[in-house]
């Protein structure tokens, strides 16, 4: 019995260990892109001087009119990191080319136009390639031989773009260096150890008009 006691008393004042409370704080809500007509947070980068206004228009519906020249991007003024880009596009014309810019680290190199970055394509019948431009590099065997002019890896599952005049969306997941590319709610591409892996946003103008609208970035934790 008193072997029993003592057993029970050392039971007793054994400390107990809980597991740390995880932050359960909730993620920044997306933030909207295109909520200002002055486009405020945004700017024009071309060989060609240009003032944005003259290259774009935002409409009370939210939809933003590109005028696709002259060459060029319209970049964001903040950087980002971690986050989930969502952008929904449409030839408002006859199709063409253009892409979404991510993680640009420079200002204007390759031909004095394009930035070091990684472009998700949105060019017609080539949606959801995945181009490093400028000297980017990633882990994944290119699709075109890695002296090419236009290195890419190409989109993995069967065109996804909707027919020319209605809108696609695309989103871009970016995280820890890796890039999910989804067009039209398909996975068009992957790609991990991006470099560079953070920097500004943006959408080429490669010569043909298009529209965007619901334009928003979400705010995305690292895994590390």
């Amino acid at each position: 019995m008193r072997f029993l006691s003592l057993l029970l008393t050392t039971a007793l004042i054994v400390p107990c260990t809980l597991p740390a409370a995880e932050n359960t704080a909730p993620p920044p809500p997306p933030q909207r892109l295109l909520a200002d007509s002055a486009l405020a947070g945004w700017t024009f980068l071309s060989p060609d001087p240009t003032a944005l206004s003259s290259v774009s228009s935002l409409a009370a519906d939210g939809v933003l009119t590109l005028a696709g020249a002259p060459l060029g991007y319209l970049q964001s003024t903040a950087t980002y990191t971690n986050f989930h880009l969502h952008a929904e596009w449409r030839w408002t014309a006859k199709p063409g080319n253009s892409g979404i810019l991510v993680h640009i680290a420079t200002g204007p190199l390759d031909r004095h136009l394009w930035p070091r970055c990684l472009q998700i394509q949105t060019k017609h019948t080539h949606a959801g390639d995945l181009l490093p431009m400028a000297g980017a590099t990633f882990a994944e065997a290119l699709s075109t031989p890695p002296d090419a002019p236009t290195p890419l890896l190409t989109h993995v599952a069967a065109d996804s773009e909707n027919p020319v005049g209605e809108w696609n969306t695309c989103d871009i997941v970016c995280r820890d260096g890796t890039v999910e590319v989804t067009v039209n709610g398909v996975l068009q591409n992957r790609i991990t150890r991006s470099n560079p892996a953070a920097g500004h946003i943006g959408f080429q103008f490669e010569g043909t008009p298009y529209a965007l609208r619901r334009l928003s970035i979400e705010p995305l934790l690292s895994r590390h």
